[in-house]
C-alpha cells in the first residue's frame, strides 16, 4: 500500500511507515440485543448481547443487509466515540452479559475489538464476534483467550461461489473454523442459503461432512434464509423447503443441531436432544417461549448432556 491509498476494507492506512486504522473507537452501531439474534442458540439463552461495530469490511457481500455502514468509510458513518471501558459500562448497565462484536466484520477492527474484549472480561463479561472468519493466524491466536463465543459466516462451499458473491476465500475461513475449535471458544456456523447461487445439495452435503470430520458433531449450523436485498433485491427469498432439505441433510451427516433461521416459528428453530429427541428449547424467532435444560446442561428429560454454554 502507498501513502493516501485506503485499504480494501476502507479503514486502514498507511503513514511514515506505519498503517494505521480509521476505526478505533468510532461506533456506528450500538445495540441490545438478545444473544440468539447473533445467532448461538447453544450459549447463554435468553440473555442480552451488547452489540457493537464500526463502519467497513473487507469482503464485498452481494446481499449484505448492514451494507450502508459495512461498505462506507469510518468518517462517512455517524459515530460515537467510545472507549473500551465505556462499553463495558454500557453493557453492564443494560444487564448484559456478553458483548457482541458484529454487524460488520469485527476483523477491520481487531485493536478495538482486542481491548474491549480484555475490559469486558476483567469485568466479568463475556464476549463474542459474529465474523466472516478471515482472520490470519497470529491475530486470530492473540484474540481466543478472550472469545467465548463466535458464529462464523461460512458463505458457501466453493471458491468460485466466495470470489464472485462476497470477494472473500473460503479455505480461510475453515483454518479459522477449526482454530475456534482448537481453542475451544463456543463455535456456531450460519449458511446463508441465496437462491440458485449456493443452494445446491451436493454442495450442502460436502460441507456438513466437512464440518463433521473436521469441527465434529455438536457444532450447531444455521441455514438461514436469504430476504431480496443491496445487490440482489431482484432475486426472491429462498423457498422454505430447501431450508428444511438442508438441515435434514445435516442431520444425515451427523450433525445434532441444525436449525433454520429467519422463519419464525419454523420447528427447525427449536433445539432437540439429539439422544431422546424431545424438545427441550422452543423459539419463535429470537423468543424463547419453553426451555428443558437443567443448570448443568443436561436434557430435563433423559439427563444427556447437550453441548453448549448454559450458565
Amino acid at each position: 500500500m502507498s501513502e493516501g491509498i485506503r485499504s480494501f476494507c476502507r479503514v486502514r492506512e498507511p503513514g511514515g511507515g506505519k498503517l494505521y486504522t480509521h476505526a478505533y473507537g468510532y461506533v456506528c452501531a450500538a445495540h441490545i440485543d438478545p444473544i440468539e439474534k447473533k445467532p448461538l442458540f447453544h450459549f447463554l439463552p435468553g440473555t442480552g448481547a451488547y452489540s457493537i461495530a464500526t463502519a467497513g469490511c473487507n469482503y464485498r457481500c452481494k446481499s449484505c443487509q448492514n451494507w450502508g455502514i459495512s461498505q462506507a468509510r469510518p468518517e462517512d458513518a455517524e459515530n460515537a466515540a467510545m472507549s473500551p471501558a465505556d462499553v463495558s459500562v454500557r453493557a453492564a448497565a443494560e444487564r448484559c452479559m456478553t458483548v457482541a462484536y458484529t454487524y460488520t466484520e469485527p476483523v477491520i477492527f481487531y485493536e478495538y475489538m482486542l481491548d474491549c474484549a480484555k475490559e469486558a472480561r476483567s469485568k466479568g463479561l463475556r464476549n463474542m464476534c459474529h465474523s466472516n472468519g478471515s482472520f490470519n493466524p497470529k491475530p486470530l491466536e492473540g484474540l481466543i483467550p478472550y472469545l467465548d463465543a463466535a458464529n462464523i459466516d461460512l458463505k458457501g462451499f466453493t471458491q468460485d461461489f466466495y470470489t464472485d458473491f462476497a470477494a472473500g476465500y473460503l479455505n480461510t475461513t475453515l483454518d479459522n473454523l477449526k482454530s475456534l475449535k482448537k481453542g475451544n471458544v463456543w463455535l456456531e456456523i450460519t449458511n446463508l442459503i441465496v437462491p440458485t447461487l449456493n443452494d445446491d445439495p451436493v454442495k450442502i452435503k460436502e460441507m456438513c461432512a466437512w464440518i463433521f470430520d473436521n469441527l465434529g458433531p455438536d457444532v450447531p449450523i444455521h441455514f438461514s434464509r436469504f430476504m431480496p436485498q443491496y445487490k440482489l433485491a431482484g432475486l426472491y427469498p429462498t423457498p422454505v423447503e430447501i431450508l428444511s432439505d438442508a438441515r435434514d441433510i445435516a442431520m444425515t451427516a451427523g450433525i445434532r443441531y441444525a436449525y433454520v433461521g429467519n422463519v419464525p416459528a419454523n420447528p427447525g428453530e427449536n433445539t432437540y436432544c439429539h439422544n431422546c429427541k424431545k424438545l427441550v428449547i422452543g423459539r419463535s424467532g429470537y423468543t424463547i417461549l419453553e426451555s428443558h435444560i437443567n443448570k448443568d446442561g443436561s436434557c430435563a428429560f433423559c439427563g444427556t448432556k447437550i453441548p453448549g454454554v448454559w450458565s
